[in-house]
């Protein structure tokens, strides 16, 4: 059998790797990424080696006016920006801001890699399992700290224990087959957050890596960029399962997490007044009802930019329990105590420099 997965959103699954600033030029409103073995090969036969060497060990980015040439003729891939209304922040983006995360790609070209999809299904099959007694047995378990791999038996209790027994077992999806770098762009994306304001009154606000963290005016927050598929893109694989009852269960399973995701995010575009991310979480709930009148796919939330509630497999962020685990770990434990609404901030792209859509959005279809 064979999978196919669609892109409804902007969607980066990474392997961890990141252009940087000394890896690219802009060029003509794409990201011309440098082959650089071919450059050092063009310039070890003549006196411009040290001098492009000295730059890229010095340099934030590569001066346009003494290499630009490479850009135009030396570029591996050429990926075009979303928009051009990204350039401009591009250009007045700090060094450390612009390495640009990839997506997994293997010598034939990028890919979609199988464990985005075999996790996104898992935290969907534990969502639809796990109660609320399932999340306060947990937090009577926690003292001073949280142990490793600390939902570890709780998650394997809802799947049916580890080995062949497990539901998750059942299925086995391959890595995706490689796609064209045409269904690649680069996109701006910014961090909104919740600025608390008197008066139990919370205010849209962005996200800044310098001067105040949170910044109201969104030209004043710091850009992100970001390759990432293009909505429509889609990866094909291998897909294998014991019976198609199985497939349907998980799928039903993570329709019902998609679903109770979707509502959380439409809170959230409502409150900050994103109107056009509201819409697009309309239209991502309008898909869900057409997929959920099958039984052979489902909506998923992977890959980066996902944050929080796309990766955890309980979304009622203000049970009193869940909290108390969360205050445990220190990543979290300052945003709990806090007392605002949890999590306070999304990863939103920007299309046409507007905040349009939440990334990682994709449809499974098996069949």
């Amino acid at each position: 059998m064979k999978y196919r997965v669609t892109c409804l959103t902007p969607t980066l699954v990474g392997d961890g790797q990141k252009l940087a600033p000394i890896d690219y030029m802009v060029w003509r409103d794409h990201v011309n990424v440098l082959d650089q073995r071919r450059i050092f090969r063009l310039l070890a036969k003549g006196p411009r080696l040290e001098g492009y060497l000295a730059q890229l060990k010095k340099a934030d980015k590569l001066d346009f006016a003494s290499w630009g040439g490479f850009a135009q003729n030396f570029a591996g891939r050429r990926l075009p920006f979303e928009h051009p209304s990204s350039i401009p922040f591009y250009e007045r983006a700090h060094a450390a801001d612009l390495f640009i995360p990839t997506f997994a790609t293997n010598a034939a070209g990028p890919y979609l890699p199988a464990t985005a999809l075999k996790g996104a299904l898992r935290s969907g099959s534990v969502f639809d399992r796990w109660t609320e007694n399932t999340v306060r047995e947990m937090a009577e378990r926690v003292e001073d700290r949280i142990p490793r791999y600390f939902a570890t038996r709780a998650e394997d209790a809802v799947l049916g224990g580890s080995g062949g027994a497990n539901r998750m077992r059942r299925v086995a999806v391959a890595d995706s087959g490689v796609v064209a770098y045409s269904g690649m762009k680069v996109y701006l994306l910014r961090t909104s957050t919740l600025i608390p304001r008197g008066n139990d009154r919370l205010e849209l606000g962005w996200k800044s890596a310098r001067g105040s963290l949170e910044a109201k005016r969104v030209d004043e927050s710091t850009p992100l960029f970001a390759e990432m598929a293009a909505p429509g893109t889609a990866f094909d694989g291998g897909w294998r399962e014991r019976s198609a009852a199985d497939r349907i269960k998980m799928f039903e399973a993570s329709n019902r997490y998609a679903e109770g995701q979707i509502a959380r995010h439409r809170e959230y575009a409502q409150r900050t007044g994103m109107t056009k991310l509201a819409a697009k979480l309309d239209q991502l709930e309008a898909r869900l009802a057409e997929v959920r009148a099958s039984d052979h796919a489902c909506l998923l939330s992977i890959g980066w930019g996902g944050g929080l509630l796309g990766k955890s497999a309980y979304i009622k962020t203000e049970d009193d329990f869940y909290r108390k685990i969360l205050r445990q770990m220190p990543i979290y434990q300052r945003a709990i105590q806090t007392g605002m609404p949890f999590p306070k901030t999304r990863r939103v792209v920007f299309e046409g420099n507007q905040p349009s859509s939440l990334p990682g959005w994709v449809m499974l279809e098996v069949g």
